[in-house]
């Protein structure tokens, strides 16, 4: 025999089913979907948003399951995990994942379902643990406070200089972000980091030339 007919062997003997037990394909399913599960309420309790997606909680869990069933099939027979690659690469998924967290629970699912259809139940477990662990800790961490936006409508633009005296008073950071001047009147946008807003907005307020005063908080992404 031949280097020719020992690699032929060889390949042939890859196409061959390999024999999976109903105990073993009942196990890693529960274990997923168990796993499953876990994320679905870790998803539901850590989510901040807005307008919480139930069904993308739900698809969360399903493609745990899915993707577990996949494993184990691909497990099965080489013709099958070709197939099934042939098959996978068509897809083509058109929704947007706005949110990073839910692309980390996107994938988190995604290697849960391939884990545990691998047989590797301790480490789907331990996996699922410290990226628990790791989103509580990194979410709970003190961030920057966020600055503000100072918005004031002025009646001359003879006023700019005693308002960014009375800012500097409250505020070590003053940034003017827009100034728009319309009919000898002013609009003036500013950026400002303090931790006395209602006393600011009050002394503002009061300076002659000043007739309107709006101190904004947002919750987007911080400055340093």
């Amino acid at each position: 025999m031949n280097f020719q007919d020992i690699f032929k062997k060889s390949f042939l003997e890859g196409f061959t089913s390999m024999d999976i037990s109903a105990g073993r394909v009942m196990a890693a399913l529960t274990v997923t979907c168990a796993l499953a599960l876990y994320i679905f309420l870790v998803y539901r309790v850590m989510t901040r948003k807005s307008f919480y997606s139930k069904s993308f909680n739900v698809a969360l869990a399903a493609i745990s399951v899915i993707t577990a069933a996949i494993i184990l099939a691909m497990q099965s027979n080489l013709v099958i995990s070709l197939g099934m690659v042939g098959a996978l690469s068509i897809i083509r998924f058109r929704t947007a994942v706005k949110d990073p967290m839910d692309l980390v629970f996107l994938f988190w699912s995604i290697s849960v379902g391939i884990i545990c259809g691998a047989g590797l139940y301790e480490v789907a477990l331990l996996t699922s643990l410290v990226v628990t662990v790791l989103i509580l800790v990194l979410e709970n961490l003190p961030a920057s406070r966020a600055p503000m936006m100072l918005v004031v409508n002025l009646s001359s633009p003879d006023a700019e200089k005693e308002l960014l005296e009375q800012v500097k008073e409250y505020s070590r950071i003053c940034k003017i972000k827009s100034r728009n001047i319309s009919k000898g009147k002013m609009d003036l946008v500013m950026e400002v980091r303090t931790r006395k807003e209602a006393d600011m907005a009050g002394a503002v307020s009061a300076l002659s030339g000043v007739e309107a005063v709006a101190l904004i908080s947002h919750d987007g992404e911080v400055t340093f």
